[in-house]
């Protein structure tokens, strides 16, 4: 049934008449409420804390994505900057990371689109590092792939452990994370939240999760830092055997988890000495992240609906 409903879900976040919609539902606030921190920096910085006494690590998201227009991609890290700095009022920005999606600070623009987010993401990581905070660079869909990891190299020049997310379900990642899983290496690995074409990703589940597997192993194998983004019971407790078979200690390798999502096995991983960190989106732009996450799971869809039912 998920895999049924990814497709048509996913089509929906590129929809500009069905966004309308769903945006100015009454009963939608309440339910992106349960996936999204807030809209303001106020609002993200509550939850860090928040998150922060509770013993889990984060990493911010300012929602926002395929952005064409420069004033639009420098708004995003003017966003990214301020984040920052109310970190370190707030006594939270060491250990805390920035993710950042290069569309949303400039690689989507007509020209110069890469330069552009390069010298952007730049700004972003010597903001962060010089308060010990970190970054890390989301992956988007396959065509953004060879640019976002050439920024990722520039970027390690300087900051050798910005970290970057590799979804399993193209077929290209496996030689990706051999590349990436050397010393120093932070690697956030997910299945994948894009609709790719059959031609570069695995399209099947059973065939995507074989796919996440073969990518721990690389990755617990590699001499880097594994960061195991999921909540499927079967790939973390899949990770955790594949850390203690390769010898990891603790503090080499986290889980990760989205803000919303699983909350009570968050804090059943952390109770056990693992370092859980968790993604934590905020903003005005939320409706394709929001979007994504019903198509990954069909129990995020049944709730989003109860709660469309119960509202009306």
């Amino acid at each position: 049934m998920a895999f049924l409903l990814r497709k048509p879900i996913l089509a929906l976040s590129g929809s500009d008449t069905v966004r309308s919609v769903i945006t100015t539902l009454p009963p939608t606030r309440a339910v992106v409420d349960r996936f999204v921190a807030g809209e303001h920096t106020v609002d993200v910085i509550d939850a860090v804390v928040r998150l922060r006494e509770q013993g889990l690590q984060v990493t911010l998201d300012h929602l926002g994505e395929y952005t064409e227009e420069k004033a639009q991609a420098d708004a995003t890290v003017a966003a990214y900057l301020e984040l920052i700095d109310a970190l370190v009022v707030a006594n939270v920005a060491a250990g805390t990371e920035l993710s950042v999606k290069l569309s949303a600070v400039g690689q989507s623009l007509r020209d110069g689109g890469h330069d552009y987010a390069l010298a952007s993401a730049r700004t972003i990581a010597d903001a962060a590092y010089a308060v010990g905070a970190r970054l890390n660079l989301d992956m988007e869909d396959h065509t953004t792939v060879d640019s976002t990891l050439a920024i990722l190299a520039d970027l390690r020049r300087s900051h050798p452990d910005v970290a970057v997310a590799v979804q399993a379900m193209l077929f290209r990642s496996e030689d990706d994370l051999k590349t990436l899983a050397g010393p120093g290496s932070r690697v956030r690995l997910v299945k994948g939240a894009y609709d790719e074409p059959a031609e570069v990703a695995h399209k099947d589940p059973a065939e995507v999760d074989l796919a996440y597997v073969r990518g721990m192993k690389i990755l617990m194998a590699g001499e880097g830092y594994p960061m195991i983004a999921s909540h499927d019971p079967r790939m973390v407790a899949i990770a955790a055997q594949l850390a203690e078979d390769a010898s990891r200690a603790p503090d080499t390798w986290e889980h990760q988890m989205l803000y919303g999502i699983r909350a009570d096995e968050q804090h059943r991983l952390a109770a056990l000495g693992r370092t859980v960190r968790v993604y934590v989106p905020y903003g005005t732009d939320w409706y394709g992240y929001f979007t994504r996450r019903l198509a990954e799971r069909p129990a995020n869809l049944l709730f989003f609906l109860r709660a469309m039912v119960s509202r009306n």
